[in-house]
């Protein structure tokens, strides 16, 4: 589902030069769940952030679905990424002008979906992570932990393929994440989702098939 060959990502600026990611190669079949693990500032949400097509590397090739994505055009990677992934963001990117419900609903928008059908999938999702009787809030009226589970909501609720979860529990009361980890197995068990997920836990870990660990934006066994 996802290969990623000797891929390499600098940052550069004007007077510093920093190797984020360096040569990675990774094969990632449909349908697995594995979490990425490794000290802060290891590279592990550039990879996401190459993997969900939010950034583009600066050495190597990225196939996704048997798909090379060399030379593709910022319109053709939207396309893709509201069609095939779902993103659970660290730091929520919620819209905070939209409320609970369209946040969540946001992505079904760029599909061909009656009304009808958004309304009720937004529904069965804010339901599941105990967030229906919040839906006409806004995020400044949330808790940070209330806003993580908007954003896995919103990840979720077009039924992606492949799910990348950047800290998908790292707001949340343990009670709480439980019940995402369980939701997220769920997925990947019953709708075949393939998942990445970053993560600092190594109990949450310890639940998903395989485990990489980086370091220093390499890595390593």
């Amino acid at each position: 589902m996802i290969q990623l060959e000797n891929i390499s990502k600098v940052y550069q600026t004007k007077n510093i030069e920093t190797l984020a990611l360096d040569n990675i190669n990774l094969e990632i079949q449909s349908g697995e769940f594995l979490s990425v693990m490794g000290p802060s500032g290891c590279g592990k949400s550039t990879l996401l952030n190459v993997m969900g097509l939010l950034d583009n590397p600066t050495k190597g090739q990225l196939i996704l679905d048997g798909i090379a994505i060399d030379g593709y055009t910022d319109k053709a990677l939207a396309h893709m990424r509201n069609q095939k992934l779902g993103f659970i963001f660290q730091n929520f990117h919620l819209i905070s002008s939209l409320n609970v419900r369209d946040n969540v609903e946001l992505p079904l928008l760029y599909r061909k979906i009656s009304a009808p059908e958004r309304k009720r999938r937004t529904e069965e999702i804010l339901e599941q992570v105990g967030l229906k009787h919040r839906s006409r809030h806004f995020p400044s009226e949330l808790s940070g932990g209330q806003c993580q589970r908007v954003a896995v909501a919103r990840a979720i609720v077009g039924q992606p393929e492949i799910l990348l979860a950047d800290e998908p529990t790292g707001n949340l009361d343990s009670k709480m994440g439980e019940d995402i980890m369980i939701l997220l197995k769920s997925l990947n068990r019953d709708l075949g989702t393939t998942i990445v997920m970053v993560t600092h836990d190594r109990a949450l870990a310890s639940e998903t098939q395989r485990i990489i660990h980086l370091f220093d934006g390499r890595q390593v066994n």
